[in-house]
């Protein structure tokens, strides 16, 4: 199992803030997306933009990550400062 949590924005677009993903044939954070993308059209608007930050276990991941069971992966958008 794979804990998926969405941060900010994210939250409200998808109307959900996690979700547990039991799919053993994901290897990487760019097939979980891909994953999430299938949901509806609406998760498909979030997860294709290349804006979408990724960490995993709390570390700032790129799509090429590898992910295992027991992995938590969040997914947020850019973050501005100022």
């Amino acid at each position: 199992m794979i804990k998926v949590v969405f941060f900010a924005a994210l939250r409200e677009q998808l109307n959900c803030h996690e979700l547990t993903i039991v799919n053993e044939n994901l290897t990487t954070v760019a097939e979980l997306k891909a994953e999430l993308a299938s949901k509806s059209e609406q998760w498909q608007k979030v997860f294709t933009t290349g804006s979408l930050l990724s960490a995993v276990n709390h570390n700032m991941v790129d799509g090429e990550q590898t992910i295992t069971s027991g992995d938590e992966v969040a997914f947020f958008p850019p973050v501005t400062g100022g």
